[in-house]
């Protein structure tokens, strides 16, 4: 009665069949024997389209494969696995259904990692489960490999494009998002424009085409400007608003800094200047209000001010609106006599078409940096990934791959 459960739980069907269980209270332990019927036959595994055959075994391997636990039991599977010979004298080994991809994992065992994985870092899986590190990246690699090869790009047309860093100061690498589907379709190493001529190459590759692309959203990078350029002929770049907007914040710190270093009152408010509105505490907005009168005629204020004026633009009910209030705050900007807004001004002036070219496209990369900070956040939780686990780890929780093609047991995306 108990093997015929086992039997049910496991999907073990003829001509397989559980010959032993045991069960090992004090090691926490169970191992389960697997066996297949005298005389049965197997169909050639690398038949393929051809006509398939069936072989009776020619000799057999041991194999053993982590499972589920059952309960508190750590749960092993062991068989006796065939070998066949073919007619042309070429043996091979026949796959058994409960094995995964990685050699030594079942797929149910391979799937609960997979779904691990996406909850926590790697590093304690691996201290829940008793794998390594080592093998628990194996696994993940090959699924995001086998995934990744279905995929199909002929669909896409508006990109979003943006940068992350993979350690403090140093080796970034650029994701390339598919701003409609909000998902992860490419990851290149570095930051410079080669990045985009190698998304295009896989692009390409998985039935895209470069001149579908007719919307990219991205930061002010030249390197990005000029891998868009040259490599996607019909894309109209939209720069990212939230990177305007951040560069404008930088420029109103500097003011705020070069002015604290003199004015002591502005000393312990850093936050009131790079916080909007709404998100200040009724603390902050009572010092913001007192800050702002118009006899203490700080500069800081002023360059506060002419950031919210910035971001009030992005409300403008046209493009020709949009435009007309842009010209205003760039002449009002450049009048301001605060080196640091000047200089962010005439960037924006240089890059003037991308930005007025939001308003038709309304598009921009929030989706991309929602994804980013899953991805710091879960860098900071793993304490520093290599690149080709960073990569793994990016796809695993922002690529929306299908795993259930590769292993019927993964749970959809």
């Amino acid at each position: 009665m108990i093997t015929e459960l086992f039997q049910q739980a496991l999907h073990i069907n003829s001509p397989w069949l559980i010959k032993s269980i045991d069960f090992n209270a004090e090691e926490k332990r169970l191992d389960i024997q697997i066996d297949f019927k005298r005389g049965s036959t197997f169909e050639d595994p690398d038949a393929g389209d051809d006509e398939v055959k069936e072989y009776k075994a020619y000799d057999t391997v041991q194999k053993n494969w982590q499972h589920l636990n059952f309960f508190e039991h750590e749960c092993h599977l062991h068989a006796r696995v065939p070998r066949i010979k073919r007619d042309d004298g070429k043996v091979r080994l026949i796959p058994t259904p409960w094995e995964g991809k990685v050699s030594g994992f079942t797929l149910l065992f391979e799937a609960l990692l997979i779904q691990l994985c996406k909850a926590m870092p790697v590093h304690n899986v691996s201290d829940l489960t008793g794998v390594s590190d080592h093998k628990i990246w194996r696994v993940l690699d090959t699924y995001i490999e086998l995934a990744k090869m279905d995929e199909d790009y002929s669909d896409i047309s508006i990109l979003g494009m943006d940068e992350t860093s993979i350690a403090k100061g140093h080796d970034y690498i650029t994701l390339f998002v598919d701003l409609e589907e909000r998902k992860t379709l490419h990851i290149s190493a570095g930051k410079d424009h080669k990045t985009v001529v190698d998304f295009v190459e896989v692009l390409e590759a998985k039935q895209g085409d470069r001149s579908a692309i007719k919307q990219v959203s991205c930061d002010m990078s030249p390197a990005f400007i000029k891998g868009v350029k040259e490599n996607m002929p019909e894309a109209e770049i939209t720069f990212d608003k939230f990177h305007i907007i951040k560069l404008i914040n930088e420029a109103v710190d500097q003011v705020r800094r070069e002015e604290g270093s003199y004015t002591p009152i502005l000393k312990g408010n850093r936050y009131i200047f790079l916080k909007n509105e709404s998100n200040l505490t009724e603390k902050q907005k009572i010092i913001k209000e007192e800050l702002s009168m118009a006899k203490l005629n700080l500069k800081s204020v002023r360059a506060l001010q002419i950031r919210e004026a910035f971001q009030q633009i992005y409300v403008a009910e046209s493009t020709e609106k949009f435009e007309g209030l842009l010209n205003n705050w760039y002449y009002w900007a450049t009048h301001s006599q605060l080196a640091p807004i000047v200089k962010v001004a005439k960037t924006i002036k240089r890059h003037w078409d991308g930005i007025v070219s939001w308003k038709k496209s309304q598009i921009n990369n929030g989706i991309l940096e929602g994804l980013n900070s899953v991805l710091q956040a879960a860098k900071r939780k793993a304490r520093g990934y290599k690149m080709q686990h960073f990569k793994t780890i990016a796809y695993l929780l922002t690529g929306k791959l299908d795993f259930s093609k590769i292993n019927a047991n993964c749970l959809p995306t």
